[in-house]
């Protein structure tokens, strides 16, 4: 238990009264419940708080509030200075790169002073008057928490869908809005992904819904304008609870296509999108660990497949009328040192989306067979990616760039004449910023296998490299998903504190290819702890920082890397920030009713199956808390996440209270009106990395 006495000193000219406050940590009841499987036994004190309907659970969670408010009182006046110096870089009557789609050009904008997007657009030309298609600011109002998703034209421009989520568990209540009259139609459909998809017809209305429990995505309805949607058509039923499904449209828009997805395997269904009353027919039936995405152009299909073992994947292609895997012909063969994510088709070019050397690369080929070649970028520490490009027949390539140093742009690329045009760059205002001022590198650690592994990191010019560096590490290492470097204008408020920032690309991402991802995960995802813990080390021994100036820092699967590292190595670390983090495991993955867990499966194993619970039982950070000193610790939740329940961090952090062996700090911060993601307002989420900003620059003993 953590108890801290703080004085309270009287003017010393009237009075030598000192009064002498304690503050003590919330103590969580103990109700030992049994969870026996395979013959083990585990003993869970703190089960009882997953019940969120119950006061006690509330009273509990709004005390570890109260303590971590109290306790961190005396850093109030700094987190608002954060706040508004974070909050004054950003450029506050902002918008978008408009593009154009359909014969109108859409633009997102914000105002001054308000925290939500204002969603726009102007017909025919840039210069013609804006139609205001949603103030998210107004529709916002009385509410703690909105989301806007989904926003989807028709190709009439007279019909616009949306999807609301008010909770933050993103269950979405999707409307219909008139675009000629302005009326939002009377009628909801509830329990959604906030996406839908137009028939080509303009007046069908595909749409996914949720389980109510799982609330996994698991069928697709059609709606009629003009109809009730309690007589709505179930289109598709995902019956395989380790998928979820979804509905788009090709880009060519002759196609309604509804996936089927799980870790390993992908399904598709494709339907004329003219003809929305037909039959959809499987483009190729699910086969386990076959998988492949599909974009249609001309009277093809283009297939990005790990079809024959392609680890990396490859492009195929096959006729509309023979999608079978046995009609599909390469068109971009497998290579082993490359990964192929993704493809942007246009009339006269392919734009391939590589990733090679944990890099991303952008690469154009002609269709009439001239020189193909890629976009030049030169540094080590860089996110490109393709944009927005709807539009068929253009010659011109919209992408994205940005690095630790470098402010995001917005880039419009002639295929043809290898011109580019900058649109947009970031603005940072204040006008102290300069990206000169910034080093940014990329440095490769040992791991204790022997393999080299990627850290991403930027710092103030003149940093000297004598261990005596606040350090931030940052990483996630799950599902395949890569973290690129980007720039954030937020995190200008360690740098120049003198804090190094860095990316750790371990494995459990798909930074360096499909085998990083593959060696992170189920019976290896051990490697992704590890890698974090090397990385660690490698810093401290190059001596960028020392362990009493080292910090960590992940979020959900992330959160998980944090409770696992601070279990296996806690004395390298000075401080750590788990967000929403997924530490319970075992228990998660064997309750089917929990969202998301038997589409996991193929990520962290099925422990109904002796041999993944037993591996998941060994690093599951709430079943391997210890006593031991751990490193200063906030942890953070929102008590509507759908994601990772509020109830694994609070069940965590109630553990680690009474097992720590020392007085660091321990805190539990559980927004009560948001999930996964967070506060929603723009201005919002700032004043919460405010908070962990300043837990970490208090710990270093800064105070301005």
């Amino acid at each position: 238990m953590c108890c801290v006495c703080v004085t309270f000193a009287a003017n010393a000219q009237t009075s030598k009264t000192i009064m002498t406050k304690t503050i003590t940590a919330p103590v969580a009841p103990v109700k030992p419940k049994e969870l026996i499987m395979h013959g083990d036994t585990r003993t869970d004190n703190y089960y009882w708080l997953n019940e969120r309907e119950n006061p006690e659970v509330i009273d509990y969670l709004n005390k570890e509030n109260a303590y971590y408010k109290e306790m961190t009182a005396h850093t109030k006046q700094f987190q608002d200075e954060l706040f508004l110096e974070m909050k004054a870089r950003i450029k506050e009557d902002d918008s978008s790169v408009p593009y154009l789609y359909n014969g109108y050009y859409y633009i997102t904008r914000f105002e001054k002073g308000k925290d939500y997007p204002i969603y726009a657009r102007k017909k025919g030309s840039l210069d013609a008057q804006e139609e205001i298609l949603f103030d998210c600011n107004e529709m916002a109002k009385g509410h703690s928490y909105f989301s806007l998703n989904g926003l989807n034209i028709s190709e009439d421009n007279k019909w616009a869908a949306f999807g609301v989520d008010l909770v933050s568990r993103r269950q979405y209540v999707i409307q219909v809005k008139n675009l000629e009259t302005g009326e939002i139609l009377p009628f909801k459909i509830e329990n959604t992904t906030g996406g839908s998809t137009w028939a080509g017809d303009n007046k069908t209305l595909f749409y996914t819904r949720k389980d109510e429990v799982t609330l996994r995505s698991d069928k697709i309805y059609k709606h009629k304008l003009g109809e009730d949607v309690s007589t709505d058509a179930l289109v598709y039923h995902e019956k395989d609870d380790t998928f979820d499904t979804y509905i788009y449209k090709s880009k060519s828009k002759k196609f309604l296509i509804i996936g089927s997805s799980s870790t390993l395997t992908s399904e598709y269904r494709i339907l004329d999108a003219k003809k929305p009353d037909g039959r959809f027919k499987i483009f190729q039936k699910r086969t386990r660990g076959l998988e492949y995405s599909i974009s249609h152009y001309g009277d093809k299909f283009y297939i990005v497949t790990n079809k024959d073992k392609a680890t990396n994947f490859k492009l195929m292609t096959t006729p509309e009328s023979a999608t079978a895997k046995e009609n599909w012909t390469d068109l971009i063969a497998h290579r082993a040192d490359v990964l192929l994510e993704d493809i942007d088709i246009f009339k006269d070019y392919l734009v391939i989306s590589e990733r090679s050397n944990g890099l991303n690369k952008i690469r154009i080929r002609p269709w009439d067979g001239a020189e193909e070649y890629y976009l030049p970028f030169d540094s080590e520490t860089y996110t490109a990616e393709t944009s927005i490009n709807p539009d068929f027949d253009t010659q011109i390539l919209r992408y994205s760039y940005q690095s630790l140093a470098t402010p995001s742009s917005v880039i419009d690329f002639d295929m043809k004449t290898r011109q580019k045009t900058v649109l947009k760059e970031q603005e940072v205002l204040g006008g102290s910023f300069d990206k000169n001022n910034y080093t940014e590198q990329r440095i490769w650690a040992t791991a204790q296998d022997g393999t080299l592994v990627p850290i991403s990191m930027v710092y103030r010019k003149g940093t000297k490299q004598d261990g005596s560096n606040p350090f931030l590490l940052y990483a996630y290492g799950s599902y395949g998903a890569s973290m690129d470097a980007y720039f954030s204008s937020i995190r200008l408020s360690l740098l120049d504190r003198g804090f190094i920032f860095a990316i750790a690309h371990i494995r459990g991402g798909e930074d360096l290819g499909r085998e990083w991802y593959d060696n992170g995960k189920l019976l290896k995802k051990k490697n992704t702890f590890t890698d974090f813990i090397d990385c660690s080390k490698f810093v401290i021994d190059q001596k960028y920082t020392s362990p009493e100036h080292l910090y960590a820092e992940g979020g959900s699967a992330g959160g998980l890397l944090m409770g696992a590292i601070v279990n296996m190595a806690p004395q390298l670390y000075h401080g750590i920030i788990a967000q929403v983090p997924f530490v319970d495991v075992v228990t998660t993955m064997l309750d089917d009713s929990i969202p998301l867990t038997t589409g996991e499966y193929d990520e962290w194993g099925n422990p109904n199956n002796k041999k993944y619970y037993k591996y998941m039982k060994e690093y599951s950070p709430y079943d391997n808390v210890t006593a031991q000193a751990y490193p200063n610790m906030l942890v953070t939740t929102g008590l509507h996440d759908s994601q990772v329940q509020y109830w694994e961090p609070a069940k965590w952090v109630a553990k680690l209270r009474v097992f720590k062996t020392n007085n660091n700090l321990l805190f539990l911060d559980t927004n009560m009106d948001a999930g996964h993601g967070g506060a929603s307002g723009r201005f919002e989420a700032i004043k919460e990395v405010a908070k962990e900003y300043s837990f970490l620059l208090d710990l270093e003993g800064i105070k301005k």
